[in-house]
């Protein structure tokens, strides 16, 4: 079984003109994956408001690569109505011709929320939200008209012009609740993305994801299954990048020595991963980087 590569590149304390020289750098090493996140504040426990706009960075990344599919992980579907979404997406398609894939989940970080007086409501409640929300850009990016009434998203006769330049764009669910969010992956999602478990926590979730599957009548090899895990050779530069979130992500880390994160990726690999999606964030190794790139990715040619 292969395994593909990308990298997910943190929007926070950072600068367009930094990411366009790391997407540059990413692609030029031979990943076939770079993705954005979705966030106003920074995606950790500091509070810092430092972090560029998701669409902004994500039409950046459209426009400054040639080659790699440009995901995003994942937009929070509490932020924008779907039909604001999907038509951004239809048209990002077109900027990049053909390579975006749209990575949708529930939400997670309140303090944003609460910043800007956005509604944060318990999980369910966002939950119900994403899986409307992924049936209203479903339809909008592939049906000439679409009707949907829910409790949270209405659509009348609405359409998405024009389509984007893939006939089937591709969705993601991000996430890993066992009890819900894994049932939309099966249901609706072209993808799966988890981050920041170990191997064994991913094998689990991929026999959680199968059984949801198998009740719906779906073959799991339909759904593309990637995991985001911090790359991070030492201790210090995981401290660097991750600062008080180190000892949560730690477990998941590539780490150690060559053959270490050879054999990590590989219980990755064997445990169902399709891709394995290094997850980055500034101040960016790209020394690591380079490093990963000669002496691990050549094992999984």
């Amino acid at each position: 079984m292969s395994v593909q590569f990308g990298v997910h590149t943190g929007l926070q304390h950072t600068s367009i003109a930094e990411l366009r020289e790391l997407w540059a750098r990413i692609e030029d090493l031979g990943f076939d994956w770079i993705s954005i996140w979705d966030h106003f504040y920074a995606a950790d426990n500091s509070g810092s408001p430092h972090s560029l706009e998701a669409i902004a960075s994500h039409t950046a990344l459209a426009a400054s690569t040639t080659r790699v599919t440009c995901g995003s992980l994942v937009y929070s579907a509490g932020y924008r109505h779907p039909a604001v979404l999907a038509n951004a997406m239809a048209t990002l398609d077109h900027l990049s011709d053909g390579r975006v894939t749209l990575g949708l989940g529930a939400g997670w970080l309140d303090a944003e929320y609460r910043a800007y007086g956005l509604d944060f409501p318990k999980a369910p409640v966002r939950l119900a939200q994403l899986e409307e929300g992924v049936q209203c850009i479903r339809g909008l990016l592939t049906r000439p008209r679409t009707t949907f009434t829910g409790e949270h998203f209405t659509l009348t006769d609405a359409q998405c012009e024009p389509k984007p330049v893939q006939p089937r764009l591709p969705i993601w669910i991000g996430g890993g609740g066992e009890r819900v969010t894994l049932r939309l992956a099966a249901q609706y999602a072209d993808g799966w993305n988890v981050p920041f478990v170990d191997p064994r926590q991913f094998a689990r979730k991929v026999g959680v994801l199968a059984d949801f599957c198998g009740r719906v009548q779906r073959d799991p090899a339909s759904i593309t299954r990637s995991v985001n895990v911090p790359l991070a050779w030492d201790d210090t530069a995981l401290q660097t990048q991750f600062a008080d979130m180190a000892p949560f992500v730690r477990p998941s880390t590539l780490t150690g020595s060559t053959q270490e994160v050879i054999d990590k990726v590989g219980a990755y690999r064997d445990a169902g991963a399709d891709w394995v999606i290094v997850a980055l964030r500034a101040p960016f190794d790209g020394e690591g980087l380079e490093r990963f790139a000669a002496e691990v990715m050549p094992a999984f040619a």
